[in-house]
């Protein structure tokens, strides 16, 4: 990746990471200077994320898969760095960051309602069915693991 493009995506990431530690602030009450640290790991695997996947252009994973698999690596108990990572981590709580995230890409989506409406009447069923079984997936897998663990 260039410059140039790191620039590009930070145009994006740097208002992300802003509205993640606005939300710890309002939805947790925590203040965002302590957030920072865990922020500031969550960007770090995103660039590292987005290399990999300019490395490694002719293999079908997404930045978000390599985003994944890093922070994967980072925190699982065999790591040297688990317990820093899960430490400053621990402390972004990720639901909070979902509203303001959906709300941006809410409005970037908003930009191409022009080819939504293109796609006829069938992307209607097709999400609707996408969405229902997400859902119905979630929820068979959450039921198993919690019968296992006897929580329920």
């Amino acid at each position: 990746m260039t410059l140039k493009e790191y620039v590009s995506s930070s145009r994006i990431i740097i208002p992300c990471i802003f509205l993640v530690l606005i939300a710890q602030w309002v939805g947790k009450g925590m203040s965002p200077v302590a957030a920072i640290p865990g922020a500031l790991m969550m960007l770090a695997i995103i660039l590292a994320s987005l290399q990999i996947k300019a490395w490694l252009p002719k293999l079908p994973l997404p930045a978000f898969a390599w985003a994944t698999l890093i922070a994967l690596l980072l925190s699982v108990p065999y790591s040297p760095v688990s317990e820093v990572f899960m430490h400053y981590t621990n402390r972004i709580d990720f639901l909070a960051t979902t509203t303001p995230l959906l709300a941006f890409a809410g409005l970037s989506v908003g930009n191409s309602l022009d080819k939504l409406k293109s796609l006829s009447w069938r992307i209607v069923i097709i999400s609707l069915l996408v969405f229902t079984t997400a859902f119905f997936g979630a929820a068979f897998v959450a039921q198993f693991i919690l019968n296992i663990q006897g929580i329920i």
